[in-house]
């Protein structure tokens, strides 16, 4: 922050504990993850620290039942502790984003069984997750996918490549989707595999334009055994899980772009009012304060759309329509402030001194990961307008 330290953004919050969980965040954020962002994301160095206090923390598993470590917090407050920290570091709110993602399969899907040998120490116990959906030649067109898990004795056995996979080559766990029948969506399975696996290994991590401290990488399956009690849900059903858990991580990427846009805005405010030229404090002139406006207003639209959708699926109502409407506006709204934070900044804003350049080109992965929002929009208008006639 180029001049002193942001006003907290105000916040509705159901219960006083909601209150002291936003404050706790707060607290990590500004001592433990903010002051080293630039520095570690300039080396591309990924903060595992940090996600073993969260974990320690109780904040790896805020949406799911106490019973296994979990919160047991609605997704309204969950989507708002994400919000907090990927303001101080994307890296870190979308890493959370993704572990929640990967560890749905089994909190919704898993027996009791699986979940008592397993997830406590998902949502508890320092573990980190990946979620394995992508691959190299199937992204947008999931259904597609090529990885097998074939039937061996009491086992499977699966082969395959997965890509674009958000902490591979670190994660503990991975969630696999894998074809187990014919083609299409109905012949593919979930798994629970571990990261230790005998013949699982990642790729040299993606070189990417942001998000560099967040390793992204091919994961290869040569072979991997995995007894069926890793199996999730029934056979067939992994595509039906899989496009229930991106329902819920979708807001998880709003909230995360809500939390990058406010980053910004908070940078442009700060330079804006603290620069003088013509012996006036810039933020006075007229083109930038409503610049500065207009980027605060669609930072409030995407704060209450994904609020919004997250108190549908807290009461249980249907929520996909919204969680599409809310990734694809908050994520355009975090390209368009952290674009308009660089200018703000001018000369200043084009360079590492400043987090600006930085929040920009983070911003852009958010309009395509889970989901690109060329993907939404079609979502969208199939629940509007229904299906396509051909």
């Amino acid at each position: 922050m180029s001049d002193g330290d942001p006003q907290p953004v105000e916040r509705q919050l159901p219960t006083e504990e909601a209150r002291d969980l936003i404050s706790l965040v707060r607290e990590i954020a500004q001592r433990e993850i903010a002051p080293r962002a630039a520095e570690e994301e300039d080396a591309g160095r990924f903060p595992r620290e940090v996600f073993t206090l969260l974990s320690a923390s109780g904040l790896l598993g805020l949406p799911y039942d106490a019973e296994y470590g979990g919160g047991e917090q609605p997704y309204e407050v969950y989507l708002q502790v994400l919000e907090e920290l990927a303001a101080a570091r994307l890296t870190v709110g979308l890493g959370v984003s993704v572990h929640t993602l990967a560890s749905y399969a089994l909190a919704a899907y898993g027996t009791k069984q699986q979940q008592v040998e397993h997830l406590s120490a998902i949502l508890g116990g320092g573990l980190l997750g990946a979620y394995c959906l992508s691959e190299p030649a199937s992204g947008s067109d999931a259904a597609s996918l090529r990885t097998k898990a074939v039937r061996d004795g009491d086992g499977w056995v699966i082969n395959g490549t997965k890509a674009w996979i958000t902490h591979g080559g670190i994660a503990d766990f991975y969630t696999v989707m894998a074809r187990t029948g014919g083609e299409g969506s109905h012949g593919i399975t979930a798994f629970l595999v571990p990261g230790d696996a005998e013949g699982l290994s990642a790729a040299v991590p993606e070189k990417k334009m942001g998000m560099k401290g967040s390793p992204t990488a091919q994961v290869h399956f040569d072979d991997v055994r995995v007894p069926d009690e890793r199996r999730l849900g029934e056979e067939g059903q992994g595509f039906a899980i899989a496009l229930s858990a991106l329902d819920s991580g979708r807001l998880g990427i709003a909230a995360c772009a809500v939390g990058l846009a406010q980053a910004a805005l908070d940078e442009a405010v700060a330079y804006a009012t603290g620069r003088q030229q013509f012996g006036h404090p810039i933020a006075d002139f007229q083109g930038l304060r409503f610049m500065i406006a207009d980027m605060a207003t669609q930072i409030e639209a995407g704060r209450a759309l994904y609020l919004a959708a997250a108190r549908l699926r807290d009461a249980g109502r249907p929520f996909a329509k919204q969680a599409a409407m809310a990734k694809l506006h908050c994520t355009d709204t975090a390209m368009k402030v952290t674009t308009d934070a660089v200018q703000i900044l001018g000369g200043y804003g084009y360079t590492a001194d400043f987090p600006a350049e930085r929040y920009m080109r983070e911003a852009k992965v958010l309009q395509i990961v889970e989901g690109t929002n060329q993907i939404q929009r079609m979502v969208i208008a199939r629940h509007v307008a229904g299906p396509e006639s051909r």
